[in-house]
């Protein structure tokens, strides 16, 4: 089945239980007028850009971003592996495909503010190679490992069901909200000062702290097909990594941009925690799934987004 097929409903036997939200033909009359890139070139402010995915190649969009006007930049580009993305297959030579990936990388550092991050995330092939690129333009700060879980097996190999997301600052004063992410985890051995917890709490399920989160994330599900999240792109990364990241790294009303928006995730889980987004996608399809998934969520107030 082909990328383009596996977007649509019609003719399809669905499962009762298939919360997988696919496009119909309804869909492509009301989403079918997609914003062009000419449509980003027309604005006259970044405000007017917010909230908006573009259908466009991001390398020829970043100039259009403002330097230092950017909060995060969330990146899922593809991996080189030959995926199906409804467009021209994901593979090129591996000089080229470095060469395309320090481009995009550096404009992402450009449009970052002093306080901004970004992530990226990689297949283990090119994780070393990203991370040189990235150090020449932003401060690694760390790697994080998340389980993906999916992944075929091998007879001749270990299975591969992890990647890896770089996390980079453009400055020293960069935004991290660790109360917005710290992990409860019960304590195994409490340890008292002066008769009284310390850095713990006792509840009626038992003893917790909270405690710094790690760069290994294991709880992080892969949307499937009885998830409402979940729709037909073949990498769609979980509502739930996108909300830790988010959390963490940016403020309410923030901006947060993400060149290669796919199915909408970044966009979607902005606009339930109160930030603004702007998006960029290739196909024009995956715009109209992400609009169509952004219509199904409540868009925040405006006390709420600052």
């Amino acid at each position: 089945m082909s990328a383009q097929d596996r977007l649509y409903k019609e003719n399809r036997s669905i499962a009762p239980r298939n919360r997988t939200l696919f496009l119909t033909r309804k869909d492509r009359n009301k989403y079918g007028k997609v914003s062009l890139l000419r449509g980003l070139r027309s604005l006259a402010s970044l405000a007017e850009a917010m909230d908006n995915i573009y259908n466009c190649d991001c390398l020829e969009a970043f100039p259009l971003i403002p330097s230092s006007s950017i909060d995060l930049v969330f990146a899922d580009p593809p991996y080189n592996l030959g995926k199906d993305f409804g467009n021209d297959s994901d593979r090129m030579p591996e000089d080229e495909y470095l060469e395309w990936t320090s481009k995009w990388v550096k404009e992402g550092a450009r449009v970052l503010k002093p306080t901004g991050a970004l992530y990226v995330c990689c297949d283990w092939r090119y994780s070393g190679a990203l991370q040189s690129i990235i150090a020449k333009h932003l401060t690694i700060k760390n790697r994080i490992t998340w389980r993906r879980e999916k992944g075929r097996g091998s007879r001749k190999n270990w299975k591969s069901n992890m990647e890896d997301i770089w996390f980079a600052v453009a400055g020293e004063s960069y935004v991290f909200n660790l109360d917005e992410v710290k992990i409860k985890k019960q304590v195994i051995a409490p340890y008292r000062e002066n008769g009284r917890p310390k850095d713990w709490a006792e509840t009626d399920n038992g003893r917790y702290r909270y405690t710094c989160p790690s760069n290994i994330w294991i709880d992080t599900v892969v949307p499937f097909w009885s998830m409402r999240e979940n729709t037909p792109h073949p990498t769609q990364k979980p509502e739930m990594l996108l909300e830790r990241i988010l959390k963490a790294s940016t403020d309410l009303g923030a901006i947060v941009l993400d060149p290669f928006m796919g199915s909408g995730t970044t966009a979607a889980v902005a606009r339930r925690l109160g930030r603004h987004f702007i998006g960029f996608e290739l196909n024009p399809e995956y715009v109209q799934l992400a609009l169509k998934r952004l219509d199904l969520r409540v868009r925040p107030s405006q006390k709420e987004m600052f």
